[in-house]
């Protein structure tokens, strides 16, 4: 037996490691087994059936125990599929009537708290815009921006004191009889991701890893299907 680093033939035994003998290198150190498995390579169908499993309101660990793929696996084909996918599927409807609403969640820990905040159309089901950050009016700006584009005539909030700095006079309706559709979607969104569950052991790590899971349920909500990790 030679070492991987230097080649020497000077090895002795070092415990067990993984289940399999480990060995050490008296001359340079290294540690090493005698055989590595290879890498394991997965379909897309299993690809595509975990993240189905993660959309449909399933954590990672879960998402492991069912299948037998390893969660820091299924974690990186999340991220892999965030990263292709806008924040949004298009849509070339322009809203007459928008809505818009904040959905609470939390980052790494239950007091660092992080606002959704989320546009729809008053007529038409789908998220047309979302933007994540506190709960102010300089996160509020980019959705503004992204759907004010589209012109609405009225737009329906809740009264949040942000609301009327950066809406126009008359152009503001404030009542909660009215929000049932961007609630509903809101509502959509907690149902199917377990990490906005509200009383629940899963939640985002860091705020990319949110925007990734985000982006992906958005558009397995408005196609019915996963991309393909590749």
């Amino acid at each position: 037996m030679q070492c991987p680093q230097c080649s020497s033939t000077h090895i002795r035994k070092n415990g067990i490691k993984q289940g399999k003998q480990n060995h050490i290198c008296v001359a340079c150190g290294r540690q090493f087994i005698d055989t590595y498995d290879t890498p394991r390579t997965y379909s897309d169908d299993i690809k595509q059936h975990c993240l189905t499993l993660y959309v449909n309101g399933m954590g990672f660990r879960a998402i492991e125990r069912v299948t037998g793929v390893h969660h820091p696996t299924v974690i990186y084909w999340v991220k892999q599929v965030g990263h292709q996918l806008p924040d949004a599927p298009s849509s070339d409807k322009v809203p007459q009537v928008g809505q818009r609403d904040e959905l609470e969640t939390f980052v790494g820990f239950e007091k660092n708290k992080i606002w959704l905040w989320t546009a729809v159309d008053h007529f038409r089901p789908g998220i047309l815009a979302w933007v994540l950050g506190d709960h102010s009016g300089e996160t509020f700006q980019p959705l503004r921006a992204i759907v004010g584009a589209g012109k609405c005539y009225f737009y329906v909030t809740d009264g949040w004191s942000v609301y009327p700095g950066l809406i126009a006079d008359g152009d503001q309706i404030v009542s909660k009889t009215y929000m049932t559709r961007v609630e509903g979607e809101n509502t959509r969104l907690r149902h199917y991701l377990a990490r906005l569950h509200r009383k629940t052991l899963c939640y985002s790590n860091s705020e990319e890893m949110l925007r990734h899971s985000i982006r992906l349920l958005l558009h397995y909500l408005r196609f019915w299907d996963v991309p393909v990790p590749q």
